[in-house]
């Protein structure tokens, strides 16, 4: 029962977190448009610092503590499997990833715009296709 739990906070716990991920370029799509300064740019400031600070950062903490708590539970041997491999390498992508967006907060915030709107534009899917590679070999374990 208690690994059913732990299984189905980790799921609650990705689906935040990427929501986030995915949220977050679509606000620097709008946000590269709005003038350093204005008034714009200090709305766009408060939404992504909160979504960062109150939803995607806790959400990326419980996702990789429950994480390491399953595999505790279910065996480490479980970390020598392909699939387990392959979903750990996305999710080590999503980590940086997060960090990425991060950091670019800070340049929105500092007057930079060191991307393009069309860049955000394209990288704003980047998660979802890891998602899909994680989501994927974890459901069919390579049994297809």
């Amino acid at each position: 029962m208690l690994l059913s739990v732990l299984k189905g906070v980790h799921i609650l716990a990705v689906i935040g977190w990427m929501s986030g991920l995915l949220y977050l370029p679509r606000l620097y799509v709008y946000h590269t448009r709005a003038a350093p300064g204005s008034e714009m740019d200090e709305t766009f400031q408060v939404m992504e610092l909160k979504l960062l600070r109150i939803i995607m950062t806790p959400a990326m903490l419980a996702v990789v503590v429950l994480g390491a708590t399953l595999v505790t539970l279910e065996g480490w041997q479980l970390l020598e499997t392909p699939w387990m491999i392959l979903k750990l390498c996305g999710v080590a992508f999503l980590l940086y990833w997060h960090h990425y967006l991060a950091r670019s907060r800070k340049a929105f915030a500092e007057g930079r715009r060191d991307h393009s709107e069309r860049f955000w534009r394209m990288m704003n899917e980047t998660p979802f296709l890891a998602a899909t590679v994680i989501v994927l070999a974890v459901t069919t374990k390579f049994a297809i």
